[in-house]
């Protein structure tokens, strides 16, 4: 509060108002009497000035009307001035009544009094506010508000809260030179309206009829399904004028919307996820205050977790992480964003088990997110031994030494491919899950894994491939017309791995939603016409066969695992399979010995002792 009296505007706002109280107060006594005041009650007048105005001043001050900004006055500034004028007058008649029983008072007076007051102190707040957001005009000028200037003329695309809120913040900051001049929206009860003195010119179909108008569409509707949001798009594209989106409250840190989170559409918005609902209270009270250890920290999934888990307020998190490049990135990143939270960063490849035992050690985890592992099919098809090194040998130390250090929860991130492998990095990954699975009978640690399919941007994956090849003019490669991937976007992997690792007894098996498989050619199609080009007539598409270990379809369970749903019903579960931890990990030994041939024929062989259903054909 002293800030507040060293400031010259607070003694300018001061004396305005109280001048104003005495404005009021001589003019009810001048209504009254039909503005000629007799001397007898001028000399009363004079004499209730202080008195008012001592009480005025206190009782606005009590309801802090001196801390806000008077060019940012809102409802809830206007709802202290009429609560205030309120108190302070009852005081005052109060206080006459107490003292003088009102004798030479007109008890008029203060009715008129209480009126002005109200209408002056509030007045004057709304006409600076007015002035200082000349925008807000516009609901008051509406057709001297067209006529000023503006570097861009907007065209919103939903008339719901959100595209409320872009126009809110338009019109409190003119210095954006943005003009919203329209909506439009499929609500047809909605048509004719206005927000904001914005109207809502029709259905977004008719957008065609309204383009001479804007220069750019902005598409309010963050709860779009994909179909919708392929349906807006086209709608959109028709006009060849730029749009953009404003992303989904999952996406935004604070939650706030504003013009400056608009960004381009992107192919997750055509895909449509919808919003993870997160059990904030289950997931905090395994991380809150804990030491969590990520490993893979750098990578697409491992650094998103990274993310989400820092939201929590752990008491301290662990990166490891091989690729030096990755682990500098995700470091600045955090010490950036996330000063609350104590962060170590360890350059380790987790097939050390000496120096990755000295990690544990040293930092002494409560929680291990398990992300690291190699993941590229094609590749760990043709490099089958350094697919066994990475993601079975180095699991087999991670749990070894979870098991040792009394780890309270592993939480292994894995793959759909897992599923009936046709694929070196499947038949790896599946051996990961029996490992987890096993260990959980082992030791107290609580051991589960979280399998799930693509995620939409993830570094090798096949979207950030289609948009390298559209920016060199094409053509995009497609292996086959009719394959089809499980798709989820990074944000929504990480969260749902968070949520089941709070569900985990130990032993399951965890499966994300990841709804309907999505067919590759379209996927490539949408990409092209997001970048502003035709499919096969300005950008070229080439079928070029199945790779080594690829199939048509992914599957996320195998028949007769015997599946359960949970209270989230994005996440799935299944019990991982009873076994004999001992005598796996001699069939993994076995396994390790063999990668030494460097033969993939002997490789594959000692893998599909393991994992029966696996099928390299």
């Amino acid at each position: 509060m002293g800030h507040i009296l060293k400031t010259k505007n607070f003694y300018i706002v001061l004396i305005t108002d109280a001048l104003l109280v005495l404005l009021s107060l001589y003019l009810s006594y001048a209504i009254r009497f039909d503005f000629e005041i007799p001397s007898n009650h001028m000399s009363f007048l004079i004499e209730l000035i202080p008195f008012v105005l001592t009480v005025k001043m206190i009782i606005f001050f009590y309801f802090n009307m001196y801390q806000g900004m008077w060019r940012y006055t809102s409802l809830f500034d206007l709802m202290n001035v009429v609560k205030a004028v309120f108190i302070s007058t009852l005081i005052i008649v109060m206080g006459l009544l107490a003292i003088r029983h009102f004798m030479g008072y007109p008890r008029s007076v203060f009715m008129i009094d209480w009126g002005l007051t109200l209408i002056f102190v509030g007045g004057v707040r709304i006409i600076i506010r007015l002035y200082f957001a000349k925008n807000l005009g516009k609901e008051l000028f509406p057709l001297l508000s067209r006529m000023r200037s503006a570097d861009r003329k907007l065209l919103i695309i939903g008339a719901g809260s959100t595209g409320e809120k872009v126009v809110r913040e338009i019109i409190d900051n003119a210095r954006l030179n943005i003009m919203p001049i329209g909506f439009l929206d499929d609500n047809t009860f909605r048509h004719g309206r206005t927000i904001h003195g914005v109207k809502v010119l029709g259905s977004v179909s008719e957008i065609e009829s309204f383009k001479h108008l804007f220069d750019e569409i902005l598409i309010a509707v963050p709860l779009a399904t994909g179909d919708q949001m392929r349906k807006i798009v086209s709608y959109c594209e028709q006009v060849g004028k730029r749009f953009r989106t404003v992303p989904a409250i999952g996406e935004l840190i604070d939650g706030k919307i504003s013009v400056k989170t608009v960004r381009d559409v992107t192919l997750q918005d055509l895909l449509g996820r919808e919003e993870v609902n997160l059990n904030e209270k289950q997931i905090s009270a395994y991380l809150h205050e804990k030491r969590v250890l990520i490993t893979g920290a750098g990578g697409s999934i491992g650094s998103e977790l990274v993310r989400q888990v820092c939201r929590y307020h752990p008491k301290a998190v662990a990166l490891v992480e091989m690729g030096e490049l990755n682990l500098f990135r995700i470091e600045m990143e955090c010490k950036q964003r996330f000063g609350y939270v104590e962060i170590n960063s360890y350059l380790l490849d987790i097939r050390d088990k000496i120096a990755l035992d000295r990690v544990f050690k040293q930092f002494n985890p409560q929680v291990v997110f398990h992300a690291a592992a190699y993941k590229h099919v094609p590749i760990q098809e043709l490099h089958p031994w350094e697919a066994v090194k990475n993601n079975i040998l180095g699991t087999q130390n991670m749990v070894d030494i979870a098991i040792a250090q009394k780890i309270e929860r592993f939480v292994l991130v894995s793959t759909d491919k897992a599923v009936r492998p046709t694929n070196v990095m499947g038949a790896t990954k599946r051996i990961a899950e029996m490992l987890a699975a096993c260990a959980n009978h082992e030791s107290q640690t609580r051991f589960m894994s979280v399998r799930f399919g693509n995620v939409i941007g993830s570094s090798g994956s096949v979207i950030p491939i289609f948009q390298d090849q559209i920016m060199r003019g094409g053509p995009v490669t497609v292996t086959h017309p009719k394959v089809t991937r499980f798709f989820m976007s990074i944000l929504e992997a990480a969260q749902l791995i968070l949520e089941a690792g709070a569900m985990g007894q130990g032993g399951e098996i965890f499966i994300l939603d990841m709804g309907a498989p999505v067919n590759i050619l379209d996927l490539a199609k949408d990409l092209i016409r997001l970048h502003g080009f035709e499919p096969e007539k300005d950008i070229a598409i080439q079928y070029i066969g199945l790779r080594p270990g690829e199939k048509l379809y992914e599957e996320l369970i195998t028949e007769g695992e015997g599946i359960v749903k949970t209270d989230h019903e994005k996440i799935l579960v299944l019990k991982g399979q009873v076994c004999n931890f001992n005598d796996l990990n001699e069939q993994i030994q076995l396994l390790l010995n063999s990668i030494h041939t460097f033969d993939d024929t002997i490789i594959k062989e000692h893998l599909k002792q393991i994992v029966h259903e696996y099928n390299s054909a």
